[in-house]
């Protein structure tokens, strides 16, 4: 009797997942297929993921006479790309330094550090701008890197990494000669590639997916980001060329997919050594 209530337990859990999973994905691959249809497949109200007038004309359009769309590209990519590099180098350090090294003042930085999280982003976007107002950085690539350079929540992961990191293993290779900064390089970081993988994912979304600093630091339609590019776009063309604006937002959200399938492996491992400690 009770193999049978968990049984039919079973079962019930996994029709709500799946359920649950088809509700997720469904507008997702409608996207897709919709990126692939013309305008009046679409706005005539069809639920069909595949049909017979598919063609890649929409990506034609925005990557040919849509001429700004494969700069927008561009403009995020170099942007995620260098931003994720010097946060994962600052974030990375600056965890262990607060774990490791003793100077004074060392506890009081880490505690500011914790109150820091508790300050809304949108508080500091006006004194960001004027900053970079002060400084002529506004309508440029470092607007949109500079100010986002370390991450609070990144350095506090990496920190209780270092914490828990075997301290014999930094002991045996100060012995055999190594330095502090040939410690760090060529023994904790190549170490900590999981968690380090963890919040690059994390970053390099942040950075891609970022519409807000775009909007209000970026004015020269050139230099848009992918986001913000997408919103011109799509306040452009509203009510009339969805199937454009479909294929555009397929095209956002690839650099993301390819980067999480490189780093999964070692996101999985990493969440769950967080967990273990």
């Amino acid at each position: 009797m009770n193999k049978k209530k968990f049984s039919i337990g079973k079962i019930m859990l996994y029709v709500v997942l799946i359920i649950a999973a088809v509700c997720t994905v469904y507008p997702f691959l409608w996207m897709v297929s919709a990126s692939f249809k013309p305008l009046k497949e679409i706005v005539s109200g069809g639920m069909k993921l595949i049909s017979d007038t598919m063609s890649f004309d929409n990506y034609k359009y925005i990557f040919g006479r849509s001429s700004l769309f494969p700069k927008w590209f561009l403009n995020s990519f170099i942007i995620a790309a260098v931003g994720t590099t010097i946060n994962v180098f600052i974030n990375t350090m600056a965890g262990y330094s607060l774990s490791r090294l003793s100077f004074p003042g060392r506890d009081k930085i880490y505690h500011f550090l914790l109150a820091m999280l508790m300050v809304p982003n949108q508080v500091l976007l006006i004194p960001n701008y004027l900053i970079l107002q002060k400084f002529g950085m506004l309508d440029s690539y470092s607007a949109l890197i500079l100010p986002a350079a370390a991450n609070i929540g990144n350095i506090f992961l990496m920190r209780q990494f270092f914490m828990n990191f075997p301290k014999e293993v930094e002991e045996a290779a100060s012995i055999d000669g190594l330095g502090r900064y040939a410690r760090f390089f060529r023994i904790c970081m190549p170490l900590a590639r999981p968690t380090i993988a963890t919040q690059a994912i994390f970053v390099f979304m942040g950075f891609w997916n970022e519409f807000t600093k775009p909007m209000l630091y970026i004015k020269t339609a050139s230099k848009y980001t992918l986001t913000l590019g997408l919103q011109s776009f799509q306040s452009q063309n509203a009510g009339t060329m969805w199937n454009q604006v479909m294929a555009a937002a397929c095209i956002s959200v690839l650099p993301i997919i390819i980067i999480y399938l490189i780093f999964n492996k070692y996101f999985l491992v990493g969440v769950r050594m967080d967990g273990e400690k």
